[in-house]
């Protein structure tokens, strides 16, 4: 695609705001293009300015559980991005909603207004899991398909980068805690992926790299287990911990009191989606359905992490006994 073309061509990013949204934002500037960021706050959502030229982002009110503010936003666009999703109940916040409801509408404005649909969805979406999020994923990639079966749809496994609620969360728990439960034992495996990475592979996508009508499972360059992510964790912030095993039920009934926290570190469906792995699936790297298969190598977690939960150290940024 030439640079005026991109400059002609407009993308709406739901959800661009977010942790994923502010990586793939800046992947789209860089390449040119027009990007109207739909969000239900744009006034919280001016740290998207910087990373384009002037008037080249520009954020609107949009909220997926109303179809009427999806078409306003999707009006005009050439290419439309879902990237919407809640990792735990809130409210009106619902996995139903949001996930599923939300999504299909956003595919059938795409649909109307003859625009490209890419639709961000998560590795474990699955119709039959124990988890409702897992359930609503899997639901909410078949409406998009539906909707738009030429839609690309990326699977990715657990996120991480400067903001992640992943390596941040449990660092900053290391700091106070004396130990960290490894629920059901820890024995969980991850494939984590860095943030950028699933950005490029969208912003590909975008560009046209990516066979339309496929679902793409992206996950880093290794499989650790929950265990092991602590343990690298801990190393990393210079940190002793005792690690506990808690088997899945014990774990389940304390988060039905950890669901109610303001910003519940961990609630019930998550317990019931950690029983299943998070990794790439064997028929996504037979089918040429990966991050390599988009020319994008991954990012080792050993490149990026340390570069952020430094903060998370006793002496910070300084290493122990620098300076006298």
């Amino acid at each position: 695609m030439t640079l005026q073309a991109n400059n002609d061509t407009l993308i709406t990013v739901f959800g661009g705001s977010g942790f994923l949204g502010r990586h793939l934002v800046r992947a789209l500037a860089r390449r040119h293009y027009r990007i109207r960021v739909a969000c239900r706050r744009p006034d919280l959502a001016g740290h998207l300015q910087p990373l384009g030229r002037v008037g080249q982002i520009h954020t609107v009110q949009a909220n997926v559980r109303y179809p009427g503010s999806i078409e306003a936003a999707v009006r005009g666009a050439d290419i439309v991005i879902n990237l919407v999703a809640v990792l735990y109940e809130r409210g009106r916040q619902r996995f139903e909603a949001v996930q599923v409801f939300g999504a299909e509408q956003v595919a059938l404005a795409a649909s109307a207004h003859g625009a490209r649909m890419i639709h961000v969805s998560a590795i474990g979406a699955d119709e039959n899991s124990p988890s409702a999020y897992a359930r609503s994923k899997a639901a909410g990639e078949k409406a998009v398909r539906v909707a738009t079966p030429d839609a690309v749809v990326f699977r990715p496994s657990a996120l991480f980068g400067p903001e992640d609620n992943f390596f941040n969360k449990f660092a900053a728990i290391a700091r106070f805690a004396p130990a960290l439960p490894l629920i059901g034992g820890g024995a969980t495996r991850f494939q984590p992926v860095f943030v950028g990475d699933v950005a490029e592979a969208i912003a590909r996508a975008v560009d046209g790299n990516a066979k339309p009508g496929t679902v793409y499972e992206l996950g880093g360059p290794e499989v650790r287990t929950f265990r092991q992510l602590m343990e690298y964790m801990l190393a990393t912030i210079e940190r002793q911990r005792l690690l506990v095993p808690v088997p899945f039920g014990l774990m389940k009934l304390q988060a039905q009191f950890l669901q109610f926290l303001p910003k519940p570190p961990l609630t019930p469906d998550m317990v019931e989606l950690l029983r299943g792995d998070n990794v790439v699936s064997d028929e996504a790297r037979r089918d040429g359905r990966t991050l390599q298969a988009l020319g994008i190598e991954p990012t080792a977690m050993e490149v990026i992490v340390p570069s952020y939960l430094w903060r998370f150290r006793k002496t910070g940024q300084f290493k122990t006994g620098r300076f006298a």
